[in-house]
């Protein structure tokens, strides 16, 4: 049924959670799932070996027309990974495989349905040449296009591991890893046009430094996000407007407040943002945590690095029940990672 679950879940429009794992599956490749919010667990498909595609790394996202659709780092025509579809039901199909040239490899994050009904992401490495990474765009019918090729160090971010958002101003947002004016990573804004301004690098002094996950937009239209080192290489938590204008939210210091914030944030309900960090807590096993827009932290939960799991590295999501459901890539009952329901209250 799967192995190591590095995604965030989806949640669809039939009310389920939909993720998928790195590895396992009938060929070690990586596998698709669905789970209901009471534990009723699917498996959808193995990624097929006749596909030659294999470990999907990112989330999956659903389109207008009810499909899955998401990314494999690796395989395909090209040997640098594939974007596929897949239904509800589980059949997959094999959409796009990107070759290593001008349409980039190695998608690891997810994709992002925006509203002209595209799904657009982003690749860590881009053309034979720079490997610094792009940002693509697919239609739902495969067509595949590479909207912008990253230029790395120091006039540009670099390899890209998050998915990317639509804010309510139409454009998409997104984080480097690396690249920008001091190489610890970039927030940057693109239009679907291809347009692409870089509105923060990161110094890697109490800024934070190379951020792995994406951003979200909370209620007061400010974007959040979080970097998995900062100032005490514990990670930080930060905001940044859609103009650019950067503030530091919160510092993490290890020990029972977590540390190493691998995943980005949820805006819930409440107008709270959750997450979690993947080392850290009571165990050091990694944690689940609120935080308020004015930085105000609180820890709900410590993984034990049993049977609830341990180390998650993706974001969390809300789902009807007003629940957070997540994964983790280590711990539960075979070691091999666990889905988990928390309540915001940390339960």
């Amino acid at each position: 049924n799967g192995a190591v679950p590095y995604a965030t879940l989806v949640r669809a429009s039939d009310g389920n959670l939909y993720g998928t794992t790195f590895w396992g599956g009938t060929d070690n490749s990586g596998a698709m799932y669905r789970i209901s919010t009471s534990g009723t667990f699917t498996l959808l498909s193995s990624i097929n070996p006749e596909m030659e595609a294999h470990s999907p790394f990112g989330g999956l996202a659903q389109a207008d027309d009810g499909n899955l659709y998401g990314t494999t780092s690796l395989g395909g025509s090209g040997g640098c990974g594939t974007v596929f579809r897949i239904t509800t039901s589980g059949t997959l199909t094999l959409l796009g495989s990107f070759t290593g040239e001008n349409n980039s490899r190695c998608p690891y994050a997810g994709l992002v349905l925006a509203d002209d009904g595209n799904l657009y992401g982003t690749t860590e490495e881009g053309d034979r040449d720079s490997y610094y990474g792009t940002v693509f765009r697919i239609s739902t019918n495969g067509a595949l296009s590479t909207l912008y090729g990253f230029a790395g160090y120091p006039d540009d971010g670099a390899n890209p591991l998050a998915a990317l958002i639509q804010a309510g101003d139409g454009n998409l947002y997104g984080t480097t890893t690396y690249g920008g004016t001091s190489d610890e990573g970039t927030v940057f804004r693109i239009g679907t046009n291809g347009a692409l301004t870089t509105l923060h690098s990161f110094t890697g002094g109490s800024d934070g430094s190379q951020p792995q996950a994406g951003l979200v937009q909370a209620g007061d239209g400010n974007l959040y996000g979080t970097t998995f080192y900062g100032a005490s290489d514990h990670g930080t938590i930060f905001r940044i407007t859609t103009n650019g204008a950067f503030t530091l939210v919160h510092t993490f210091t290890g020990g029972s407040e977590g540390a190493g914030p691998y995943a980005g944030l949820v805006r819930a309900n409440d107008g709270n943002l959750y997450g979690t960090t993947h080392a850290g807590g009571a165990s050091g096993n990694g944690t689940i945590f609120r935080i308020t827009t004015n930085g105000t932290l609180t820890t709900l939960y410590s993984f034990t690095g049993g049977s609830d799991g341990a180390s998650p590295c993706a974001d969390l999501v809300q789902a009807d029940d007003g629940n957070l459901y997540g994964t983790t890539v280590g711990g539960g009952t075979s070691g091999k990672g666990a889905v988990f329901r928390s309540t915001t209250t940390g339960t």
